[in-house]
């Protein structure tokens, strides 16, 4: 699958509907598009909600999932098995832990959602939204792809950050200090680059970082230098200088 030609129908999908290809160099466009030839071959796509799957939605989905993986050595995510896509946010069941042994369950919109093993969920919509624009630090694939990396803790992942206990500390640390800087942030009602729902746990932190490191990149890089640095040494990218 990896050696086969990229539809040029594909190629004009992704000029059209994902913006950050147009940004990279031609070297990277051509890695990323081997990527999104092997992901479309292994994972399935599933239409919820009504929603027809069309190549249209599979490349512009996988070609964001895979921008995480440039210049990687990579499984494509070995826990993922299939993405399903409603047509817009979706309701989900959830139960809410309160603390004290206090459990909530109710009903919640959702645009997205990364499951520990098997699936990612996602909105159409909100695929379409985070896509057009580029600079608004909001992207749900970026997002819920992000958590797919977090969950698979480094299985099939090249990067030197994961793989080196001395890197891996310093990145725990930065990670740490710059969550806690943000729920600080968040509690005070000051402003913040980085998404306020980052504030929420570790996990949400690291996928809301990966947003604004793509997204904002020279902003991230200039009020969070060291957590540009150390994402950019996991993702061995650097969008800031695109």
């Amino acid at each position: 699958m990896g050696n086969r030609e990229f539809p040029q129908e594909w190629l004009e999908i992704l000029e059209k509907n994902v913006g950050y290809y147009r940004r990279l160099p031609e070297p990277d466009k051509k890695e990323l598009q081997k990527h999104i030839l092997i992901f479309i071959g292994e994972k399935r796509f599933e239409g919820c909600g009504g929603l027809e799957i069309t190549d249209e939605i599979k490349v512009t989905i996988a070609a964001q999932a895979c921008i995480l993986l440039l210049h990687r050595q990579t499984d494509y995510y070995p826990g993922l098995y299939s993405v399903l896509v409603y047509p817009q946010a979706y309701v989900a069941r959830e139960a809410r832990y309160l603390g004290g042994g206090v459990v909530v369950e109710g009903l919640h919109v959702r645009l997205g959602e990364s499951w520990r093993r098997g699936s990612v969920v996602l909105s159409w919509d909100d695929v379409q939204r985070g896509t057009a624009d580029i600079h608004d630090g909001h992207n749900i694939v970026f997002h819920e792809f992000a958590h797919q990396l977090d969950l698979s803790g480094g299985k099939g992942d090249s990067s030197e950050v994961v793989r080196s206990r001395s890197k891996y500390i310093a990145w725990a640390r930065v990670l740490q200090r710059d969550y806690e800087r943000l729920r600080r942030d968040v509690g005070g009602s000051r402003q913040t680059l980085l998404d306020r729902y980052g504030a929420t746990n570790p996990a949400e932190f690291f996928a809301v970082a990966t947003e604004s490191f793509f997204e904002r990149p020279k902003e991230l890089r200039k009020l969070h230098p060291e957590l540009y640095n150390e994402l950019r040494q996991f993702y061995q990218q650097d969008p800031a200088d695109l």
